[in-house]
């Protein structure tokens, strides 16, 4: 299941390991005071601010340190939240970071993503015990695992158990970065917002979550450029740090090298690059979608169709329709302004057990592809929720696959 993948290259700094966004139902309202939540296990401040606990030289795990891109592990599943442009009040929407009264948290507004692709900060995870289990298999840099789900924190994530008291956790993807861009603003050390793998609560703006970031003080990495380091009014960056590879060196002339451009280099090498496209994701690392005597299964990939069927016909949502063809349809095409849709479309899919989906998508190298692989065939209740899906994505400018390739189009 997936989407399609951009032809352009995505340039992503390591900031954008704020990610921070939320879910949708099953998670908790939010708090009135940080006080009452629970933001690290063990639930010790000054546990995570010791530095023989740092996850990193530079830092504790709640500075959202990236050293490589392979510190970003995939997961797919969700509901999870992305922080990623969060920080001042101003914009279509309010994404503010205000900070508490005793400085050490900032409470967030960010994007709430239903379900897709996401990337976890390896160094950046803030329950000790899933730290542990996730370094010892995917190794301290995640090299490890870089297949989707590999990673022992993303079960943690997609079943809203990573921190007690929050059903939803901030992480980053790639979901809104069309519409809302990407780049990179260098910041001398100041208190910003270290949002990764931070607990998050349901607001009363449909869309939007609320997250309880751990706050770090020093230099830092904000995912936008040309923007302003100090926003006032109380206001932090949900922001992350790529440290320099190198210390400045003298330029033949004698002058120091501009850190800013050291800054930009190192963030530019501690990016999610795959080693391969990624069924599910948006943009340049996503897999293209399924195109008819075109994409094949490899003969030795070992898929067992009969099983991906399965898990396509045994995955219903609460009305009846099956959850892997509706998110296929939607999932796929998806962008920033029909969040809603693809809640609806892949309600209950976290639930179920699509490893098989996974194995024949990740072999054939595509999107949205595996029901067309192996020819499974939505039930009727599921062809009329797909083609109403469908509409309500052409409704809002999307084209969805149905109009790309032929498939996944329902029935009236």
């Amino acid at each position: 299941m997936g989407r399609a993948s951009g032809t352009v290259r995505l340039f992503v700094f390591a900031i954008l390991l704020a990610g921070c966004n939320g879910g949708s139902s099953g998670q908790q309202s939010t708090p009135t005071t940080s006080s009452g939540i629970v933001h690290f296990v063990p639930n010790s401040h000054a546990f995570w601010s010791n530095p023989s606990n740092w996850t990193t030289s530079f830092g504790p795990a709640y500075a959202d340190i990236t050293l490589a891109s392979s510190n970003f592990v995939p997961c797919r599943g969700g509901p999870f939240a992305l922080c990623y442009y969060s920080g001042p009040s101003s914009g279509a929407e309010d994404l503010s970071c205000t900070l508490t009264p005793d400085g050490k948290y900032a409470n967030c507004q960010c994007f709430d993503i239903p379900y897709g692709v996401y990337f976890v900060d390896i160094n950046a995870i803030l329950n000790h015990d899933v730290y542990e289990k996730t370094v010892a298999q995917c190794g301290a840099d995640g090299s490890l695992c870089a297949t989707l789900n590999s990673a022992p924190v993303c079960a943690n994530v997609n079943k809203g158990k990573l921190i007690p008291g929050s059903s939803v956790f901030s992480t980053f993807s790639f979901d809104c970065v069309p519409e809302n861009g990407l780049g990179l603003t260098s910041c001398d050390q100041q208190p910003y917002a270290g949002c990764m793998t931070a607990p998050c609560f349901k607001t009363g703006q449909a869309g939007i979550v609320q997250c309880s970031c751990p706050v770090f003080n020093g230099p830092y990495q904000v995912g936008q450029n040309d923007q302003a380091c100090t926003l006032g009014d109380n206001l932090v960056w949900s922001a992350a740090y790529a440290p320099p590879a190198a210390t400045p060196t003298a330029t033949p002339d004698g002058a120091a090298a501009n850190p800013d451009t050291m800054m930009r280099a190192s963030a530019n090498a501690a990016v999610p690059t795959p080693p391969s496209c990624i069924p599910d994701a948006p943009g340049g690392i996503g897999c293209p979608l399924y195109d008819p005597g075109v994409t094949m299964i490899p003969p030795d990939s070992g898929v067992d169709c009969a099983k991906v069927c399965d898990e396509y016909h045994s995955c219903l949502q609460p009305k009846g329709a099956q959850a892997g063809f509706t998110c296929d349809a939607t999932l796929c095409t998806d962008e920033c302004n029909d969040r809603d849709l693809v809640s609806t479309a892949c309600s209950g899919l976290a639930g179920c057990d699509i490893s098989e989906i996974v194995k024949v998508e990740t072999a054939a190298r595509c999107s949205c592809c595996a029901s067309q692989l192996c020819e499974c065939d939505p039930r009727a209740k599921t062809n009329k929720a797909i083609s109403a899906l469908n509409q309500q994505q052409r409704d809002r400018g999307i084209t969805p696959q149905c109009d790309i390739n032929g498939t996944l189009c329902g029935t009236n």
